[in-house]
């Protein structure tokens, strides 16, 4: 059922969209206009709100600093700007002529957008190593990923999706003006930014989650003869359905919003812009799923924003329960 109302909601947007670039009457128009507007700024306050949740908690409660929930505590800052930054720039694109003319608002957008959306992809890949050695190296977990390591991560990851999107924003310039080198050059950057901000992550992600899977099946089959069996088999199933929903809305997100930008980057066809408004909210929607996925999965951060939620951190020190 919740699969069918997400695809229900999505197919409302994209009609929505469509309505707006189709010829209606101006009234018509306008109330459907309101309408996009509505719904796109409801997708921006829910992922503003739900990264708020998970970094309040992770900076009140003091059970919560760890090493795999400061890289948690990144993401969720990324997640939060490109709510508040991102999708109020792509409501503005999405209704303007922004299409069309490249000027200084869309350079912006594509430098806040590209940047923002590639640090929260980073991160992802982050938080995917760090659980390959919680899991497949436990032992030597607690030496590998600490906090100088778990800095050095969050680092890297601002500063590459920091460099990919002022240089995507800088090299790109209108057809009419750019010769055959020039058009080269942006096309190696482009592919190059590509590379980096999605396709090598999603390779990583993917390869790690299935090992975690392999390891964890055979850790599992270790002990099945024992009276622990039956947890672990218990456990295993809901470490296999959390690695499934966070690959599977990761590419659900992504992976088309990339692959026809990457049509368009090499084969340069024609596409709706309704399409690509489509696929560009799609992407953004990642962002409202992370702290679904990151953190209402653990019991511990539903107890945190049901103690935010309900202001009950105000009337008295929660800080260490």
């Amino acid at each position: 059922m919740k699969g069918s109302y997400k695809q229900a909601q999505l197919l409302c947007q994209i009609l929505i969209i469509a309505f707006c670039y189709i010829s209606l009457p101006p009234f018509v128009m306008h109330v459907v206009c309101i309408l996009l507007h509505i719904f796109l700024g409801s997708i921006s306050v829910v992922t503003t709100c739900g990264n708020l949740l998970v970094i309040i908690s992770i900076i009140y409660f003091k059970q919560l600093h760890t090493p795999t929930n400061y890289l948690v505590l990144s993401l969720a800052v990324a997640d939060l700007l490109v709510g508040t930054l991102v999708c109020p720039l792509t409501i503005k694109f999405s209704t303007s002529a922004c299409h069309y003319n490249y000027d200084l608002f869309c350079k912006v957008r594509s430098t806040f957008g590209t940047s923002l959306c590639t640090c929260s992809i980073l991160h992802l890949c982050c938080i995917s190593i760090d659980r390959y050695y919680a899991v497949c190296q436990p032992l030597t977990y607690r030496t590998k990923i600490n906090n100088s390591v778990t800095v050095i991560m969050t680092l890297m990851s601002w500063g590459i999706s920091a460099f990919i999107g002022v240089g995507l924003a800088t090299v790109r310039s209108p057809p009419k003006i750019c010769g055959k080198l020039c058009l080269n050059n942006v096309i190696l950057v482009n592919s190059m930014g590509l590379i980096f901000a999605f396709y090598l992550p999603m390779i990583i992600m993917l390869s790690i989650y299935l090992k975690i899977f392999l390891v964890a099946q055979r850790q599992a089959r270790s002990i099945q003869s024992t009276k622990l069996g039956a947890t672990v088999s218990k456990m295993e199933r809901k470490a296999t359905k959390t690695l499934a929903i966070v690959m599977g809305m990761f590419l659900m997100c992504w992976l088309p919003f990339f692959l026809c930008t990457t049509i368009l980057n090499l084969i340069h066809v024609s596409v709706p812009d309704v399409l690509i408004e489509f696929l560009t909210w799609l992407a953004l929607s990642n962002s409202v799923l992370n702290p679904l996925i990151y953190a209402f999965f653990y019991s511990w951060f539903r107890v945190a924003f049901r103690l935010i939620v309900s202001g009950k951190i105000i009337q008295g020190d929660y800080t260490n329960l």
